[in-house]
């Protein structure tokens, strides 16, 4: 038996693993990543012949791989959204990001400086890497399939995917913030980078990326919908992987010109749905890239796995552990309960989108990213063993908590009389039903 057979057998088994365990454990508490991570652990600790996995020196296959799971990501989240966007229609989204992002990323900065001693370049790289969430590995606290009604998702489902959503483009300035002090300062600090920074990091490449999925999307839903030819009308083929020549191309046109595609590729699926917002079409796109989204969750999160069992928390050290555990179970909480302050949500609800910022593989792809464009302060695998034991302890912590927590909350909801909804239409609010998410 070769290492290539080896492979080809396990990845049969993970397909078909990918497929049965939604089912399997919903409303459990357990989660589909949490059970191929632990599965890539328990499989690598067996003495068989499989490929060494290596993050760190296998640096630029790690960013690419990720990428490509984050985008698609992306798109999935986008499709599944109902709501049209707007300023009082995501306000809480609009929270989330203008005031728990950057108070988690200041405290996780602070925390990598004081408990870690690292210099600032390095600390400002850990928390700007640990700034996306990523509610895909907690299926329970998404939105689930499109569908005609604008208000047929929740408050937190809708808060958690539309801030994963966008926070995964955001994270790019403050990843580029860490390289430039590192470039600037080495292991001290300067300021000499600010201005080149924020606007060129900042101004432009999110101007370009909100943008470019625009204009993408927009040709897109014209595209899908509008044309009078049936041959050029792609909506009535129903062939759900226009939805990825649909991601790679707002990904790669916008990254041309100098955007930020993880922005393109979200807003392109926001302006996708907007373009007729109630056609089935939407379902078709949604549900392939649901299971392409899922089978990449699977693969890397199990690599993930099989990464520590080969001792990728080697280089972690105390301080480190304690950073992370900070970080999800102290700053996000308490960075997420003071951003919706003010908000439509309240009590229960609030917490629960307060503590769920899910780490993930947007995580590994920006570290990996980083780390390819200049050398930092700190040692690559103390870096990645402090961003890998994030994510194990946020796919434990929320993979087995968000089934409960979210039944509870439902029943919760069930029993209160529901919000009115504002005259001007903008609804949506803590009182809107909640639905069971996709699998």
């Amino acid at each position: 038996m070769t290492i290539g057979d080896a492979v080809f057998a396990w990845l049969g088994v993970g397909a078909l693993l990918a497929a049965v365990l939604p089912r399997v454990v919903a409303g459990r508490p357990l989660s589909l990543p949490l059970v191929f991570l632990v599965g890539g652990i328990g499989v690598y600790l067996l003495p068989l012949p499989l490929p060494v996995i290596d993050p760190v020196d296998d640096r630029l296959l790690t960013e690419h791989v990720t990428e490509i799971g984050v985008i698609i990501a992306l798109m999935g989240a986008g499709l599944a959204i109902n709501r049209p966007v707007g300023l009082r229609r995501w306000a809480t989204t609009w929270r989330l990001l203008g005031v728990t992002m950057l108070v988690s990323v200041a405290a996780t900065a602070l925390v990598a400086w004081w408990v870690l001693d690292w210099p600032p370049a390095a600390a400002l790289l850990l928390a700007a890497v640990l700034a996306p969430t990523d509610p895909v590995l907690a299926s329970e606290v998404r939105v689930g399939e499109p569908t005609e009604d604008e208000h047929d998702e929740d408050e937190v489902r809708f808060a958690l995917t539309s801030e994963a959503g966008l926070n995964d483009g955001l994270a790019f300035p403050l990843t580029y913030g860490a390289v430039a002090l590192a470039a600037a300062a080495g292991s001290g600090w300067s300021a000499d980078w600010l201005g080149t920074w924020a606007v060129e990091d900042v101004a432009f490449k999110c101007t370009v990326g909100v943008l470019g999925g625009l204009l993408v999307g927009r040709l897109l839903g014209w595209l899908f919908f509008r044309p009078r030819s049936s041959a050029l009308r792609l909506s009535e083929h129903r062939e759900g992987f226009v939805a990825l020549g649909a991601t790679f191309l707002s990904y790669g046109v916008t990254e041309l010109v100098g955007g930020y595609g993880f922005l393109a590729v979200f807003t392109t699926a926001c302006a996708i749905r907007s373009a007729e917002r109630a056609h089935g079409f939407h379902n078709i796109l949604h549900d392939f890239v649901e299971q392409i989204e899922r089978l990449f969750t699977a693969a890397l999160l199990f690599l993930l796995g099989a990464f520590i069992a080969l001792g990728g928390l080697s280089a972690l050290t105390w301080q480190g552990a304690v950073t992370a555990l900070v970080l999800l179970l102290v700053i996000r909480p308490l960075a997420g309960w003071a951003g919706l302050l003010g908000g439509r949500m309240r009590g229960a609800e609030r917490w629960v989108v307060a503590c769920y910022g899910i780490r993930g593989i947007g995580s590994l792809y920006y570290l990996a990213y980083a780390l390819g464009q200049h050398d930092f302060p700190v040692p690559d695998r103390e870096l990645w063993a402090v961003v890998t034991f994030t994510v194990l302890a946020s796919v434990v912590l929320h993979g087995v908590t968000a089934g409960p927590v979210v039944t509870w909350l439902d029943r919760l909801r069930a029993g209160t009389p529901p919000k009115q909804e504002s005259t001007d239409g903008e609804g949506g609010g803590a009182g809107s039903t909640g639905r069971s998410p996709a699998t």
